[in-house]
């Protein structure tokens, strides 16, 4: 009984000590619970995905923005400037057709090219030229600290002379050449569906946004089929352009003349007879389309990004997930498709490993 008294005291006296201990010195958990946290902190933890939004200022955002309009600069004007600007007042009746024109075809399925009239051509060519200078000016802006702070997509940094890339686009055979060429053959020979030659109605948003998802669609469809259905269709196609696994923007033309046939030029033939656009929603499209393709090869994340990612469209980091990983990601302008396909994967899973955080 005394031992087992002497026991009891001994545990009284211990649990009496520790109860001391807790309340001076509380456990790892309860005082982390307890501590003040840092809202600065959080918030970043919490908003990441916001982060380019909250670098640049509004004006800078609605700056930067004003590339999207200025690409489209040619049919804007021409179709909105009135007496001023408008067509109408600039071109002579006899240099266009309001009405689709059903061009005559000759016994070897190609018209006389001295019966079209080239004015429409000329100036979808001037279109996507004059919106490549406002996009590469954008860049240069952004690239100079201009349009405020920039976040780079990957964390190694890719460094290049600005005017020596600008060059080495500029000269891409696969991009201006090849495609210039498919835009003045299938017009000048008469292959394109009669809406196309006609200037009436302005330009048809509705169209040009058909046209922009029926491309993107097949061109994905055409790109998921490169790197799957076989090892020497890649390697022969698109492989080439996989040597950029951190591109800068001047390498979105820069891959093969059978890459660009596979995934942008058979895109074009079979969306052209899918929307009945006229001049220039057509116009506005192949701008748009153009254009949009070499900003999403930015090696900087775009002030607009996180809004055109939660609305599915392509942005430069989701492109970048591409060109780092090869097999997610084979949407160009949206990632509908990637979803249906199961291939899409968020920038935000290399945040810290490849990329940089907030992209």
């Amino acid at each position: 009984q005394a031992s087992r008294s002497s026991l009891l005291r001994r545990g009284v006296a211990r649990r009496g000590a520790m109860a001391v201990i807790s309340q001076t010195h509380p456990p790892a958990a309860e005082a982390q619970k307890a501590a003040p946290q840092d809202d600065s902190v959080t918030a970043v933890k919490k908003d990441v995905v916001w982060l380019e939004f909250e670098q640049v200022s509004f004006p800078m955002m609605v700056a930067s923005a004003m590339v999207w309009p200025a690409i489209c600069a040619v049919p804007l004007a021409l179709t909105l400037g009135g007496s001023w600007f408008g067509y109408q007042a600039v071109f002579p009746a006899s240099w266009y057709d309001e009405a689709p024109v059903v061009q005559n075809l000759g016994a070897y399925g190609v018209a006389d090219p001295r019966t079209i009239k080239p004015l429409g051509l000329s100036l979808g060519l001037l279109a996507v030229a004059v919106g490549q200078a406002f996009m590469v000016f954008y860049h240069w802006l952004r690239r100079s600290g201009f349009l405020g702070p920039t976040t780079r997509i990957q964390a190694q940094e890719r460094v290049y002379d600005y005017l020596q890339g600008l060059k080495t686009h500029l000269a891409q055979p696969e991009g201006f050449g090849q495609l210039g060429g498919y835009l003045i053959g299938t017009w000048m020979l008469g292959w394109m569906p009669s809406s196309y030659y006609s200037f009436g109605g302005g330009i048809n948003w509705v169209h040009v946004a058909a046209q922009l998802l029926i491309q993107d669609c097949i061109q994905c469809l055409m790109h998921y089929g490169e790197h799957r259905i076989s090892m020497w269709i890649y390697r022969h196609s698109h492989k080439p352009h996989h040597r950029f696994t951190n591109p800068r923007l001047f390498d979105a033309f820069d891959g093969s003349i059978a890459d660009t046939t596979c995934m942008i030029v058979i895109p074009l033939a079979i969306t052209a007879r899918l929307v009945p656009a006229n001049v220039w929603s057509y116009m506005a499209f192949g701008t748009l389309y153009a254009n949009w393709l070499v900003l999403i090869h930015s090696e900087f994340a775009h002030p607009w990004d996180p809004l055109f990612r939660r609305l599915g469209f392509g942005t430069a980091a989701d492109h970048h997930i591409h060109h780092k990983l090869f097999k997610f990601n084979y949407g160009h302008l949206f990632m509908y498709w990637d979803y249906v396909l199961g291939t899409y994967k968020d920038p935000k899973t290399q945040a810290c490993k490849h990329f940089n955080k907030g992209v």
